[in-house]
């Protein structure tokens, strides 16, 4: 999560003004709140998260360390792909994620044959991320998701249109999904150069070849 601080500022003579920054992580925000606290002049300090609610340093520091414990610092590649002759579909996710202070990697991939086009099983690749993250225990964080397609997260970040029905369904299944779990996204469009291992994953898939795993980093 990303949280902004807002605070009363009294200079030595008693002049006051208030302030309320840009949004930041959480621990970014701990150390400048902590630093402005010395100076003895900031007053009413509160921290305010991307759902505009309040919280107290002490409230917020207690939620930092109970984080340590769950995954945090997600990012997710997902990548699909499908085959015009067989009419199915590869997915693949790769998720990488931070918990108890170790690095952790997980990867999923899975076979369908519901789909009928590419831009469905890059959509399907996504949600199997997603439901991979409710597996984990993610909920209530700003989530990184990469891909290389672009229909996929320009539609979902509404810079472009969906037109067609069968993608809509899966932008509002998604949407739902992470509303649910409180998940706030953040897409980045990649190159299939960096996103080889999404896609390894999913040509995978289509080959019959079945991943799960869980590795320390």
């Amino acid at each position: 999560m990303k949280f902004r601080i807002e605070l009363t500022y009294t200079t030595p003579k008693g002049t006051e003004t208030f302030f309320s920054s840009d949004e930041m992580p959480a621990a970014k925000a701990l150390l400048l709140a902590e630093d402005l606290e010395k100076t003895g002049r900031a007053r009413q300090l509160i921290f305010i998260d991307q759902y505009d609610s309040e919280w107290t340093v002490k409230e917020l520091t207690k939620q930092m360390e109970a984080i340590q414990t769950e995954p945090h610092d997600v990012t997710v590649y997902f990548d699909g792909g499908f085959d015009r002759e067989t009419k199915k579909s590869g997915l693949g996710c790769a998720v990488y994620y931070e918990q108890n202070g170790k690095s952790w990697r997980q990867r999923k991939n899975a076979l369908v044959d519901e789909l009928e086009t590419n831009n469905e099983a890059e959509y399907a690749a996504l949600h199997l991320a997603i439901q991979e993250l409710e597996v984990l225990g993610v909920h209530h964080l700003t989530i990184a998701f990469a891909g290389d397609s672009q229909v996929v997260i320009n539609q979902l970040k509404g810079d472009w249109p969906c037109y067609e029905a069968a993608l809509n369904q899966w932008a509002d299944r998604i949407e739902h999904d992470l509303e649910r779990l409180g998940i706030e996204p953040e897409y980045e469009v990649i190159s299939r150069k960096n996103n080889q291992e999404a896609d390894r994953l999913a040509s995978q898939a289509l080959k019959g070849v079945e991943v799960t795993s869980t590795i320390e980093l």
